[in-house]
């Protein structure tokens, strides 16, 4: 039988927030100073580009809760400088994006929320387009943070063994596995 929506949002929940144990796990490895070393890629470092994902998080987060994204209480580019503070404030973050999926109904996926850009414009979409857009831009980014990883000492973690059977014995013991 093939998975509900919901179901398929919950499990991309959970491999987000595996996914960015492993990376910021590595990214552990790093010296503050490292961490935030200029680098080729979109964003200059991988301060910038770890904290870029975590913001946009809580920005879509708050329109889809419906308190609006110019409430979200992160300040600034790189709210978290140290990537063990990151770290942290990221677990956070995913916790309550599993909760937020796994309590969705077919409803909820439905509803419509109403965005105000930065641009002065507005839109509304709907919530599953919404969770669609911020799993989409984690990997878009997290592949970019994985590449400047690569060019340090600090070799990058696999990123793509979540989903499959297969894959079990190689992130059992870990969380969201």
């Amino acid at each position: 039988m093939p998975e509900t929506l919901r179901a398929h949002f919950s499990a991309m929940a959970r491999n987000s927030a595996w996914s960015n144990d492993r990376l910021l796990g590595a990214c552990l490895q790093l010296t503050d100073e490292e961490f935030a070393r200029e680098r080729t890629s979109f964003f200059p470092s991988l301060q910038e580009t770890l904290n870029h994902i975590l913001i946009v998080d809580h920005i879509y987060m708050a329109d889809m809760m419906g308190i609006g994204r110019r409430n979200i209480a992160l300040q600034g580019d790189i709210p978290f400088p140290r990537a063990a503070d990151l770290k942290q404030a990221q677990d956070e973050f995913d916790r309550k994006l599993i909760l937020f999926c796994d309590d969705l109904s077919d409803a909820d996926l439905e509803r419509r929320v109403l965005i105000h850009w930065r641009t002065g414009e507005s839109s509304s979409e709907r919530i599953d387009r919404l969770l669609s857009h911020l799993f989409v831009h984690q990997i878009h980014h997290r592949g970019q943070a994985h590449a400047m990883l690569a060019g340090t000492d600090v070799p990058p973690p696999q990123l793509d063994e979540f989903f499959l059977d297969y894959d079990i014995p190689r992130r059992r013991g870990e969380p969201y596995a």
